[in-house]
């Protein structure tokens, strides 16, 4: 279930330790190393960059935040949701129009522990039904 095409996006969180295991059960990120900043997070790693940079605040500011989502291209809509229900993630999955641009295109939608949305795009190709 690889994730591709993203560089890096930045989240905010009270508990950095939480959010990094998440993102390493859920997406298969893996912590690497980080600047040495002033300050507590960590960063996270797919196919050796960095694309989430995790940031620990005291608070999260009041208006939401963390951001809005989080996207991520990846493959095999049935083994995501079997993996976000075995551990009790509430998801959304949506089906874009056939016709226009991304025709048909999966994106499936939940929450990281920060509250943060996270959304997978998946080809228009794919079953979202569980293979034998």
């Amino acid at each position: 279930m690889p994730i591709d095409r993203m560089d890096h996006f930045t989240i905010l969180t009270t508990n950095t330790e939480e959010t990094v295991a998440f993102y390493y059960d859920v997406l298969g990120l893996t912590p690497g190393p980080r600047p040495d900043f002033s300050f507590p997070g960590a960063w996270l790693y797919n196919g050796g960059k960095a694309i989430l940079h995790v940031v620990e605040k005291a608070v999260i500011p009041e208006g939401g935040g963390v951001l809005d989502h989080i996207a991520f291209w990846g493959t095999d809509v049935p083994a995501y949701l079997a993996k976000l229900k075995a551990r009790g993630v509430k998801y959304d999955l949506r089906r874009l129009p056939q016709s226009g641009h991304a025709a048909g295109v999966w994106q499936l939608f939940f929450f990281d522990p920060s509250g943060a949305r996270v959304e997978i795009d998946f080809a228009a190709t794919e079953s979202a039904e569980p293979q034998d």
